[in-house]
C-alpha cells in the first residue's frame, strides 16, 4: 500500500522538539531510506546514534547537501534557519518537506518556489494537520453541506508553556489553525484580517494572541493562541446554518455533531401576506452523534504524500500555494486591519 516506484534517500536536518518523530516514521517507512541525519548538538547525535545505529550521523549539513544519493531532504531546524536551508538543499537538486512556517516573510516563500519550479523539484511544509483523519472528516462533512452555510468557526489552541524564543505564539501555534481553516475553506483567501497580542514574559514576543478573520459569504473565523494557559486545549468549533460541528484533538471522540439550529421562520400577516418584518424564532435540539474516526498517524501519512508527489509530481496539498496563503494571514496580522 505504500511502496514507492523506486527508493528514496533522505536526509533529516534537525532532531530537536519534532525531529524525533519524523526520525522515528522515516525510519519504518517502507521503500524510503534514512541515509543521513544532521544535528548541531552532540547530545542530539549522540541519541541518534545510539536508537538507530544503521543511519549515519553529522554535524556537518554538507554531508546531506553535497551527497548525490540523497534524493530528498526532510527540515526541522528553528524557524530563522528554514529559508536558508531551504534554498541550499534545492540548490543542491534535493526536494524539500519543512516544517511550519516554511519562511516568515512571502518574498522568501516565492523565492522558493521559484527556485523549485526551476529545478523541477517538490517544496512542501510541514502542515500535518491536513493529514488528519478528524480534519478531513470536518472538511468532507462541511463541503457536504450537512451543516449547512457555514457561519463561522472559532478555535483554540492553548496550553501552559512551552515558550519559545525565536518565534511568537502566533507564529508557533496559530499557522496549525490558519492551515486547518485554509484547508476546509478551498484556499479563499480572507477579505479582513485583526490581531491583537500582548507579551508578558518577553519583550516583543507575544504570549497570547487573539486573530479574527472574515471570508466571503459572511463567514467568520476567531483563532484564539497562547501558551500562558492553565489547561492544554485543542479544539474547533464549526456552526452552520443546519447543525454544529465541534473538532477536539485531545478528545476521546475528536468529532462531536450537534443536531442544533435556531431558525427564523417567517409568520403570516393579517392581510394573508408574508411581511419581512413579522417573523418567529425556532430553536432546535437535536441529537449529538459522535462519529467513529479510524486513525492513522498523520504524520506518517505526510511523508507517504511527500514521497508520492516525488514519484508522481503532483503539487502537494501543502505545497506552495497553501503555504503561501498560511504566511499571507500570519504575516498580514501585525497591522490592525487590511482589506
Amino acid at each position: 500500500m505504500y511502496n514507492f516506484p523506486m527508493s528514496i534517500n533522505v536526509g533529516l536536518i534537525g532532531v530537536g522538539y519534532w525531529g524525533p518523530n519524523l526520525l522515528r516514521n522515516l525510519y519504518a517507512l517502507p521503500n524510503c531510506r534514512l541515509k543521513t541525519v544532521c544535528d548541531m548538538s552532540q547530545d542530539r547525535c549522540e541519541f541518534v546514534s545510539k536508537n538507530y545505529p544503521n543511519v549515519h550521523v553529522t554535524s556537518n549539513v554538507n554531508e546531506i547537501l553535497n551527497d548525490t544519493d540523497i534524493t530528498a531532504v526532510v527540515i526541522a531546524t528553528p524557524v530563522k534557519t528554514h529559508f536558508d536551508l531551504s534554498i541550499k538543499c534545492l540548490n543542491a537538486g534535493k526536494h524539500i518537506l519543512v516544517e511550519k512556517p516554511m519562511a516568515t516573510t512571502i518574498d522568501e516563500i516565492e523565492k522558493i518556489e521559484s527556485l523549485a519550479k526551476s529545478n523541477q523539484l517538490i517544496a512542501m511544509s510541514g502542515h500535518t494537520f491536513l493529514f488528519n483523519d478528524a480534519v478531513n472528516f470536518v472538511k468532507d462533512y462541511v463541503q457536504s453541506g450537512e451543516l449547512g452555510e457555514l457561519r463561522y468557526i472559532y478555535s483554540q489552541r492553548l496550553n501552559l508553556g512551552r515558550i519559545r524564543d525565536d518565534v511568537d505564539a502566533l507564529w508557533n501555534l496559530a499557522p496549525h489553525d490558519i492551515s486547518i481553516i485554509q484547508y476546509i475553506l478551498n484556499d479563499v483567501s480572507p477579505i479582513r484580517i485583526s490581531r491583537h497580542g500582548q507579551s508578558y514574559i518577553q519583550n516583543d514576543i507575544d504570549d497570547v494572541t487573539f486573530m479574527n478573520l472574515e471570508y466571503p459569504n459572511k463567514v467568520m473565523a476567531n483563532i484564539h493562541v497562547s501558551w500562558l494557559d492553565p489547561q492544554k486545549v485543542r479544539k474547533m468549533t464549526f456552526v452552520g446554518s443546519k447543525k454544529m460541528l465541534i473538532y477536539d484533538d485531545i478528545a476521546d471522540h475528536k468529532i462531536a455533531i450537534y443536531d442544533k439550529n435556531i431558525e427564523r421562520l417567517k409568520v403570516m400577516h393579517d392581510k394573508m401576506d408574508y411581511d419581512q418584518h413579522n417573523f418567529e424564532i425556532n430553536y432546535k435540539y437535536g441529537d449529538v452523534t459522535l462519529p467513529h474516526i479510524k486513525f492513522t498517524e498523520p504524520l506518517k501519512k505526510e511523508l507517504i504524500h511527500f514521497f508520492d508527489c516525488i514519484t508522481s509530481g503532483k503539487e502537494p496539498i501543502s505545497g506552495i500555494n497553501h503555504t503561501k496563503n498560511v504566511v499571507t494571514i500570519l504575516s498580514h496580522t501585525y497591522s490592525k486591519e487590511y482589506a
